[in-house]
């Protein structure tokens, strides 16, 4: 493999596992002065994340069970790049009819950001959707059929997020561009 433009360089990498979601490696790589080191390494096939605002400045959001934390989050409506070859605008529009029940006008891509890079390559795409109208939802898993579905306001959310309500690292991103990029 070639060095990237910093001197670094992926040597080897063996699956460690592989899930319906996930795959975990310990990868070797060379820095620029030749000597080896290994990391594990999380691949993900990315997610995307949608922001919905309606016209009279209202979030909608979700909260749901997150089996990793055994607790619920309040959340921007996300979810995985699973089917091959769809775009990501595609995959969040479809994330947003699924979970709450919305269709937007507008999807406008306001970042990419990369989750965790110290261990995984999880890019994720975030949307401002606006011109909302209702759809019907078609929940898919477990948690998406018992969570909850609540509006908040936008103008409220940098609050919520200091007093720890939400605490979810998409959703602070996704919040805080939609409500710089509204003037909120």
């Amino acid at each position: 493999m070639p060095p990237s433009p910093d001197g670094f360089r992926k040597v080897e990498e063996r699956e460690l596992f592989r899930g319906s979601l996930i795959r975990v490696a310990e990868a070797t790589f060379e820095d620029p002065t030749g000597r080896r080191f290994e990391r594990d390494v999380v691949h993900h096939p990315g997610a995307v994340v949608v922001v919905p605002v309606t016209e009279s400045g209202t979030v909608i959001m979700v909260r749901q069970f997150r089996a990793a934390i055994e607790s619920e989050l309040l959340e921007l409506p996300a979810g995985k790049r699973d089917v091959d070859g769809e775009d990501p605008k595609t995959t969040a529009a479809r994330e947003l009819a699924e979970e709450v029940g919305r269709q937007a006008d507008n999807l406008e891509l306001l970042a990419r950001f990369y989750n965790s890079p110290g261990f995984t390559d999880e890019l994720s795409w975030l949307y401002l959707a606006t011109g909302l109208r209702e759809v019907p939802h078609d929940r898919q898993g477990f948690e998406e059929q018992q969570m909850s579905v609540e509006a908040i306001p936008l103008d409220r959310a940098s609050d919520l997020i200091r007093e720890g309500e939400i605490v979810d690292a998409k959703s602070i991103i996704g919040l805080s561009l939609a409500a710089r990029v509204l003037g909120y």
